[in-house]
């Protein structure tokens, strides 16, 4: 996905215009999110670019699109630029000799 989302528009409210973009974003993820791995992925990552113009854009980490478009936002901003790009993740294996967490769930003090 790859968009410049414009929140001064003639005729619509700024404050549903940033509403509109931030589902439109999430559920661009949660499509994405959905889909099909690949055979020795587990899960599904995303490469992020932000800013306020295409050519002015930034990695992110995709925790903090959201934040940023509130960011844009309180500082009057009237444009902003998002890129989404899906690739396939996977976890590292745990080391050698790690055990699993243990814990007690019973609540009972020992």
């Amino acid at each position: 996905m790859r968009r410049t989302y414009r929140l001064d528009l003639e005729g619509k409210n700024r404050d549903r215009l940033i509403e509109a973009s931030k589902h439109d974003i999430r559920k661009y993820i949660r499509r994405e999110r959905r889909k099909e791995l690949p055979a020795g992925a587990d899960f599904w990552d995303f490469d992020v670019r932000f800013g306020l113009e295409e050519a002015s854009a930034e990695v992110i980490f995709p925790a903090d699109l959201i934040r940023r478009v509130d960011a844009v936002v309180a500082e009057g901003g009237n444009q902003f630029f998002v890129q989404i790009e899906r690739k396939p993740g996977t976890r590292p294996p745990r080391a050698a000799g790690q055990p699993a967490a243990e814990t007690d769930f019973d609540g009972l003090d020992d």
